[in-house]
C-alpha cells in the first residue's frame, strides 16, 4: 500500500508539474482563435483573424525566413562541431581531456545575456557583427554541446574494435568513418540535427545583441508585446512552439526508435 501511494503522489506530482509547464502555451493557442482583442474568459468567437494578419505582414515573414536560415545552419554547424568533439572523445586518450571535454560543455551553463554580451564584444572585433552569420556562429557555440552529448552517447554504444577491424581488413581511417561511425551515428546525427535547430530557432537574448536588422520570430514577438496587447502574438507563439516541439519529438523518435532495434 504504501508503494501505491507512493506512485500515485509521483503521478500527481508530475502531473501538476506539466500542467504547470504548458498551461501557458495551450491558453496561448486558444486565444490566438479567439476573436477578441484582449485574452479575457468568456472566449469570443472562434476567428483565425490573427493568423490572416500575420500571414500577410512581410515583418513576420522575414523574419521567419531569417529563424530558418539561422537554424538550419546552425544545426549543421553545431551538429559538425559536435560530431567532431565527441569522436575525439571516444577514439583518443589524451593529457587534459577532461579540462577539454569540461570546456566544450561550459557555453550552457553561462548565463544567455553574459554569453550575449561576450558574442556582442567579439564579433564586433572582427566585424561581422549585426549580419545573420553573427547570429549562426553564436548560436552554433551554444548548441554544440547538445549535440556533441547526443552524439557521444552513440558512440558509447558502438563497440570500439569495429573501427579497428576496418581497418584491418583494408580500409584506411576515411573509409572507416565513411561505411562504420558515420552509419552508425546516423540517428544520433539526425536528432542532433533536429535538437539544435529547435534551440536556435527559439533563442532570443543572443539573437537580439548580435542581430542587428536582421531579426528573428522571437525579436519581432518581444517587438510586438511591447508597449501594447497585441494578439497576433498569441498566432505567432503557437507556431513557434509547434515547430519546435515537432523537431524536439522527431529528435527523440528517431534516437529512441533507434536504440530500441540495437537491443532487439
Amino acid at each position: 500500500m504504501t508503494g501505491r501511494w507512493l506512485n500515485v503522489a509521483l503521478a500527481v506530482y508530475v502531473g501538476l508539474i506539466f500542467t504547470f509547464i504548458f498551461a501557458p502555451i495551450i491558453f496561448s493557442l486558444i486565444f490566438s482563435f479567439n476573436s477578441q482583442r484582449f485574452p479575457t474568459i468568456p472566449l469570443g468567437e472562434f476567428s483565425t483573424e490573427w493568423y490572416v494578419k500575420i500571414f500577410n505582414d512581410p515583418d513576420v515573414w522575414t523574419a521567419v525566413r531569417n529563424s530558418l536560415i539561422v537554424s538550419s545552419s546552425t544545426a549543421v554547424l553545431a551538429t559538425l562541431l559536435g560530431f567532431c568533439t565527441a569522436y575525439t572523445d571516444f577514439r583518443y586518450n589524451f593529457r587534459f581531456k577532461g579540462p577539454y571535454l569540461a570546456l566544450i560543455l561550459l557555453p550552457p551553463t553561462i548565463p544567455l545575456i553574459i554569453m550575449a554580451l561576450a558574442m556582442l564584444a567579439w564579433l564586433s572585433r572582427i566585424g561581422m557583427s549585426g549580419q545573420l552569420w553573427s547570429i549562426i556562429l553564436a548560436h552554433s557555440v551554444m548548441t554544440a554541446p547538445f549535440a556533441m552529448a547526443i552524439i557521444r552517447l552513440r558512440l558509447h554504444q558502438m563497440d570500439p574494435d569495429l573501427e579497428a577491424a576496418a581497418w584491418n581488413l583494408g580500409g584506411n581511417e576515411w573509409q572507416a568513418m565513411r561505411h562504420v561511425i558515420v552509419p552508425f551515428c546516423t540517428p544520433a546525427i539526425v536528432s542532433a540535427l533536429c535538437l539544435t535547430a529547435a534551440v536556435s530557432f527559439d533563442e532570443f537574448a543572443v539573437a537580439w545583441f548580435v542581430s542587428g536588422l536582421n531579426k528573428t520570430v522571437p525579436i519581432v514577438i518581444l517587438e510586438i508585446v511591447q508597449g501594447n496587447i497585441d494578439p497576433t502574438v498569441n498566432a505567432i507563439g503557437t507556431f513557434v512552439f509547434l515547430t519546435s516541439m515537432t523537431l524536439v519529438i522527431l529528435a527523440q523518435l528517431l534516437f529512441i526508435s533507434r536504440q530500441i532495434k540495437s537491443h532487439s
